[in-house]
């Protein structure tokens, strides 16, 4: 299937967020999902189901000042 990612196309074979966060090699927690503009609390990671063309944005925390 294929999703877009942080604005960009990508195919994949995950039908879950939390197998296509294995897919894309992210580890850790820091970071915060949105699945088509709404914020998936992490819990449901692993069982949030992907659709076909759906927009998924993976934002990390930056430190500025």
């Amino acid at each position: 299937m294929r999703v877009i990612v942080n604005g960009k196309s990508c195919q994949t074979d995950a039908t879950s967020l939390g197998a296509l966060l294995g897919e894309l090699e992210y580890e850790g927690t820091h970071f915060v999902i949105a699945r088509n503009y709404d914020v998936v609390p992490r819990t449901q990671w692993p069982s949030t189901a992907l659709n076909d063309g759906d927009e998924i944005e993976i934002l990390t925390m930056r430190q500025g000042g």
